[in-house]
């Protein structure tokens, strides 16, 4: 890697790029529009933020316009119900998300009038707001001069400066590298255009150096290292847990759930009864006795830090009393949407089994 200063032109030409071909994201105000005195709405700003951590913009972009259609202001987000945000929320996974939006979208109401913070430091006292994130929104709805660093950004810098050292240990030096490049005039757009660059043009396999805006100064494309950057540590191999998902049904249709715990993997997510998720065997744990029929078929599924199968068991819901802690739900209130991925798949395999 050169020891050299970034110099101050790559910002502008950057820019120059942006105004060219920015993507159109139903959150974000165009590049004309914004010089035109257009602001961002903070509030549709820190809602695909939070959506778009360890997410795509394609996976996000149906979701946040259900979200803004049915809570178009933070205050109504704030006024609704844990069960309907958790259930529009079903299916984009890192489900303490939703919960923090929820915390947060009442804290902006309750303690800010509704109206977010304009700078870094108080949007990190809000909760579920981390550096990024306030970083973000810092500079995004308020053209603050934050370092906004994502994985596409850590990627540009890493080419953009040659920069060998494995992540996660390289972050310092690639976001110091950030932000000498981060002008005070139009920092918000900036932010947007490193990451548009680093999700259209300098993408993790195969740049495309020819078409890219900094294909001049760039350190990597005059070493031929580009590809292999940024470098990483070698990933841990992740282990594999079991369990058994209970699924029963009333004659009637109606179906037998729990509202998982709200702290833990998918808290406050509706679920089907089962048993606890572990490295060693699972033991039978029904939620009742009955002539339990178990599924041919297993469900295999693959959370952040371990792989999962799930058998699933089936039975008929006499009628009475429904067990502790659980909750029956009519087949006519009953959607499957509101289901996080992994138990949606075990209705869908009991669903195919069944029919």
């Amino acid at each position: 890697m050169r020891d050299t200063s970034p110099d101050p032109a790559l910002s502008a030409t950057l820019l120059e790029w942006y105004d060219r071909h920015a993507r159109d994201l139903p959150w974000r105000v165009a590049p004309a529009a914004r010089r035109a005195g257009v602001m961002p709405d903070p509030y549709r700003v820190w809602l695909s933020e939070v959506m778009l951590q360890q997410t795509t913009v394609a996976a996000v972009r149906d979701y946040f316009h259900r979200f803004t259609r049915r809570w178009p202001r933070v205050e109504a987000l704030a006024a609704a119900e844990d069960a309907d945000v958790m259930g529009e929320w079903a299916g984009l996974g890192y489900y303490a998300r939703a919960r923090n939006l929820l915390k947060c979208a009442r804290a902006v109401t309750a303690d800010h009038g509704g109206v977010f913070p304009d700078d870094h430091d108080r949007l990190l006292a809000l909760p579920g707001i981390g550096p990024y994130t306030a970083a973000a929104i810092s500079a995004i709805a308020f053209d603050r001069p934050e370092v906004v660093m994502d994985g596409n950004v850590e990627r540009v810098m890493a080419r953009l400066f040659d920069i060998h050292t494995p992540l996660p240990d390289a972050k310092p030096a690639l976001k110091a590298r950030a932000a000498q490049l981060t002008p005070r005039t139009r920092p918000g757009d900036y932010a947007q255009a490193v990451m548009d660059l680093g999700a259209t043009i300098c993408s993790p396999k195969s740049p495309a150096c020819g078409i890219c805006p900094w294909r001049d100064p760039c350190q990597a494309r005059s070493a031929g290292t580009a590809p292999e950057l940024p470098k990483k540590q070698p990933k841990k191999t992740k282990p594999t847990r079991r369990g058994i998902a209970y699924i029963a049904e009333r004659a009637d249709g109606a179906l037998l759930l729990e509202r998982r715990p709200d702290s833990g993997l998918l808290g406050g997510m509706l679920g089907w009864p089962g048993t606890p998720w572990a490295e060693t065997p699972t033991e039978d744990a029904p939620p009742f006795a009955a002539d339990w029929q178990e599924l041919e078929a297993e469900v295999r599924h693959t959370f952040t830090h371990f792989h999962l199968i799930l058998r699933v068991r089936a039975a008929r819901l006499p009628d009475g009393p429904v067990p502790p802690r659980l909750h029956l739900i009519e087949r006519t209130a009953f959607r499957p949407s509101d289901l996080p991925t992994v138990m949606r798949k075990a209705y869908d395999l009991w669903r195919g089994g069944a029919a």
